[in-house]
């Protein structure tokens, strides 16, 4: 349902683009018939690269998928730009002469920030590391890595040989625990074996966590997490080790209200580490005792200015913020939703080193 009224708002937002595209000299000049049929192209190439993201029923469709999805980011990006012109002209009332050619303008910038967000888009995740004291975690864990990954979509564009190379470079990180927070498989079918074996070559000499994230709701067949060894924590609790304890908080898909989780009291002793596919309720999350909480979900927007709306949702983009006690990491996602593409910066593997406070106390 979500698809088909993303692809609505889609060819809105295309017959806007195209009604002030045509006002443009550049095309005014040429014919309106052969604009009209470029916009078609456009819409059918992007409707199926909707459905293919989700469904890759035959060989290739991954690349339909990936250029649909593009021209999609593309559409976003000439649609700002275009709407920014009319916004600042009264959609042509002020400044008549000049506005068609604004307006030419914006659809060159719209294709130069489309590109460097392909570009962005298709380089390897950067791994950003963090430092984190943790009250509870005994001095001899002190030093202990997380890497944590989130939202990498694999599916019809982001497929096998894409969650191979991010597996080799965790495993290159050589982390004492894997993470993943959420929305690992896209689509509404059962996940490509191979992907399944590739995500199998995540290991840790403290194992291979994770939690559900909302794509995991929308109808990814079978437990493919599972079925690659990853131990999935649903509104659970795990101690890898005495004196690090991991809570997984369990995402609701669309219902977000059952996505409440508390800390129960009697817990093991030691650090707690909540995984939150969503960066939600975090005050709560702080106020039950935990230590870290990492999030994913937002893409950090993904594709500028996309992001400020996001951010009404989630007040923590990206990055890392204070809450009490509590230390929230949100991760700007591994991969990529839709478009493979990112303005400004591209995905992220979060590597966070976890201290003993008792340490630095002294204790």
């Amino acid at each position: 349902m979500f698809i088909v009224i993303l692809l609505l708002v889609s060819a809105l937002v295309l017959a806007y683009v195209a009604w002030r595209t045509a006002s443009v000299p550049w095309f005014a000049r040429g014919s309106r018939r052969r604009l009209r049929a470029t916009f078609t192209g456009a819409w059918v190439l992007m409707l199926a690269g909707g459905i293919l993201g989700h469904e890759a029923a035959f060989p290739g469709a991954g690349w339909v998928a990936l250029a649909g999805m593009t021209l999609l980011g593309l559409l976003f990006l000439a649609f700002v730009g275009l709407l920014a012109v009319d916004l600042a002209t009264g959609f042509g009332l002020w400044f008549r002469a000049a506005a068609p050619r604004l307006r030419g303008w914006a659809l060159l910038a719209s294709l130069g920030l489309a590109g460097l967000a392909t570009v962005q888009g298709l380089r390897p995740p950067e791994v950003v590391a963090y430092e984190v004291g943790l009250r509870g975690l005994p001095p001899e864990q002190d030093g202990l890595v997380v890497a944590a990954l989130s939202d990498l979509h694999v599916g019809a564009i982001l497929g096998p040989d894409w969650l191979a190379a991010r597996v080799a470079q965790v495993q290159a990180l050589r982390p004492d625990l894997v993470v993943l927070l959420g929305d690992i498989f896209e689509g509404h079918g059962r996940p490509d074996p191979r992907a399944i074996q590739a995500l199998g070559g995540l290991q840790a000499p403290l194992g291979v966590w994770g939690v559900d994230g909302n794509h995991e709701h929308y109808g990814v067949a079978g437990a493919p997490m599972e079925a690659a060894g990853v131990r999935v924590l649903r509104n659970a609790l795990a101690s890898p080790l005495p004196g690090l304890v991991l809570a997984g908080r369990a995402d609701a898909g669309r219902n977000l209200r059952q996505a409440a989780w508390t800390a129960p009291r009697d817990r093991p002793e030691g650090a707690l580490v909540l995984l939150s596919h969503r960066p939600t309720q975090v005050e709560a999350a702080a106020r039950s005792g935990v230590g870290l909480m990492l999030s994913g979900h937002t893409h950090a927007g993904q594709i500028w200015p996309f992001g400020h709306l996001v951010a009404r949702a989630y007040p923590t983009l990206a990055g890392r913020a204070q809450v009490g006690d509590m230390t929230l990491i949100v991760s700007r996602g591994t991969g990529t939703w839709g478009p493979r593409m990112r303005l400004w910066r591209r995905g992220e593997i979060s590597l966070i080193r976890l201290r003993s406070t008792e340490i630095r106390s002294g204790a």
